[in-house]
């Protein structure tokens, strides 16, 4: 599913969004899963650098000051910090739910997710 996790790359590569697209949901569905796979790489890429690069620290909030450092723009910083964080959040209730930690996540789950709204 993955680029193997390149953050310099787009988190989902065209395979992901034509597996996405080829899905019979709605088109406000793929596009909340298209959202959720984004973001569900982006936490698996913060995930593999959190054991050295962050530690002590919130890597989610360092990973997005890293990114708004290309913009020069504290205030996408901190949208986009608030924005992953919800999803975060969201992503590891349902992974506890389903028994699966976030990282072993895969489209087919984000699915469930979406469905159950």
């Amino acid at each position: 599913m993955s680029n193997h996790l390149d953050p310099l790359s787009n988190p989902l590569n065209i395979v992901t969004i034509q597996e996405i697209d080829n899905l019979d949901l709605t088109i406000m569905q793929k596009h909340h899963l298209r959202i959720l796979a984004h973001c569900l790489q982006i936490l698996k890429v913060i995930n593999v650098d959190n054991s050295f690069e962050y530690q002590n620290k919130n890597p989610l909030r360092e990973w997005c000051d890293n990114q708004s450092k290309k913009f020069d723009d504290k205030k996408f910083s901190d949208l986009f910090y608030e924005q992953l964080e919800l999803t975060s959040k969201k992503l590891s209730t349902f992974s506890k739910k389903i028994g699966k930690s976030i990282d072993e996540l895969e489209i087919d789950d984000l699915v469930l997710l979406i469905e159950e709204r």
